[in-house]
């Protein structure tokens, strides 16, 4: 099943590092079947960012083919994926353009993680380019059986412990 990403972009009163608020607009990326669906899960997730008043300024489907964190990274990057085919009619290399978005900590980072996103991939590719996202998180949609059906697995795959006669 494809998932749709929506790029949501929402104003609100920050607190900096420095203890002055400023208004600010950031943007958030997060997966929804419908517009209306992203901004109710827009709304929820910044109810727990803020306790102040925000307003959705923009929603826009992403054209993110994937989507792939990297534990210890803090930043988006926007990597634009080639994969290039043989035409079998006129025998021209063909390329298709999708875009990942990867995390890491800088543009190296992010090549090496998109590489690593493209390991099973069974054709050629190449990675023209890389620029840093302004997507400050992303909200991936959990429906709480992930972690049931992990937990069914685990049971599945478990020994059988021994009974003492």
């Amino acid at each position: 099943m494809s998932v749709t990403w929506y790029e949501c972009k929402v104003k609100y009163r920050k607190t900096h590092e420095t203890g002055e608020q400023k208004i600010t607009t950031d943007t958030y990326l997060l997966d929804a079947v419908s517009y209306t669906e992203a901004e109710a899960r827009i709304t929820e997730e910044m109810k727990a960012y803020t306790s102040e008043d925000f307003r959705i300024m923009n929603i826009k489907v992403a054209n993110f083919s994937e989507v792939h964190p990297f534990e210890n990274s803090d930043r988006w990057f926007k990597s634009k994926v080639s994969l290039v085919a043989m035409d079998e009619e006129s025998g021209k290399e063909k390329k298709t353009n999708m875009y990942l978005l990867v995390q890491a900590n800088n543009v190296k980072e992010a090549f090496e993680n998109s590489t690593l996103a493209m390991a099973d991939t069974m054709g050629d590719y190449s990675i023209p380019a890389i620029t840093e996202s302004p997507i400050l998180d992303v909200f991936p949609y959990f429906t709480g059986e992930e972690e049931q059906l992990e937990k069914f697995n685990v049971l599945e795959t478990a020994e059988p412990a021994e009974q003492e006669n």
